[in-house]
């Protein structure tokens, strides 16, 4: 799989894009590195790319300008931006406008391979609604450990805000929440992406077995009781990842 995958790195930092070049090769990508904006979109003319990870901070043309132009050029090509800076607002424009996701140098190798990997599957991209924060927190470090991009709300209405700027493929929903509760959540949350994938969760089995059913009803994917293992989550994330890729 991973041959077949063309991958363009951009970087300023000569030295950086070439060990990161020949690190992708090594793992049997086809990897090219370029130094600037304006190389990256030579590039990208003369040939398809299916990943490009590029740098947020770059001279001339930053990593944001450059998004921005190769979505004119092909808007299949996934970007995924990197950055050894905390630049909160740059990286959320580039998030807002459709980047898959961020990595923060010094790279993880491992987790690059999965990122790109799983955004070849088209996307799957997570969202965690919850009211209790330390849920959010434990879910949200362990699914991204395995590559997913993955943000969080406390609410329905966070959850609704956050998918109009960008809309999720997966969302993990407790059905108790403030203001809306999770079926109402799930309900806007596909009229924003009708292909949405939820997975319901709940502490409260018997309380809310009609809204649960009803959620089902509706197309969600699965539900889960509380207290659950981490891990029951991540394995359906992957399942829902790999139907989504076969079906792509």
């Amino acid at each position: 799989m991973a041959k077949e995958t063309r991958v363009l790195v951009v970087d300023d930092d000569i030295s950086f894009a070439e060990s990161l070049t020949d690190i992708l090769t090594e793992k049997g990508y086809i990897a090219v590195a370029v130094n600037s904006g304006e190389e990256a979109l030579e590039k990208i003319k003369e040939r398809s790319f299916d990943v490009v990870l590029m740098d947020v901070k770059m001279p001339v043309m930053d990593g944001m300008q450059t998004f921005k132009e190769i979505k004119k050029i092909s808007r299949s090509t996934v970007v995924i931006m990197m950055t050894a800076y905390s630049m909160d607002d740059l990286v959320h424009d580039a998030l807002k406008e459709g980047a898959y996701g961020v990595l923060r140098k010094p790279l993880d190798i491992e987790l690059v391979i999965r990122r790109i990997e799983i955004s070849k599957a088209g996307g799957s991209l997570t969202m965690i609604v919850d009211d209790d924060p330390n849920i959010c927190t434990s879910l949200k470090d362990i699914l991204e450990e395995k590559g997913y991009v993955v943000t969080t709300a406390k609410d329905g209405k966070e959850a609704i805000s956050v998918a109009k700027e960008r809309p999720e493929d997966i969302a993990i929903i407790d059905m108790q929440l403030p203001f809306l509760n999770g079926l109402e959540t799930f309900s806007e949350l596909k009229k924003i992406n009708s292909k949405i994938h939820a997975i319901i969760i709940t502490a409260y089995k018997e309380e809310m077995k009609d809204l649960v059913e009803q959620a089902l009803a509706k197309g969600a994917y699965a539900c889960i009781y509380k207290p659950f293992d981490p891990q029951k989550i991540v394995e359906m994330v992957e399942e829902i990842t790999r139907k989504k890729k076969k079906e792509a």
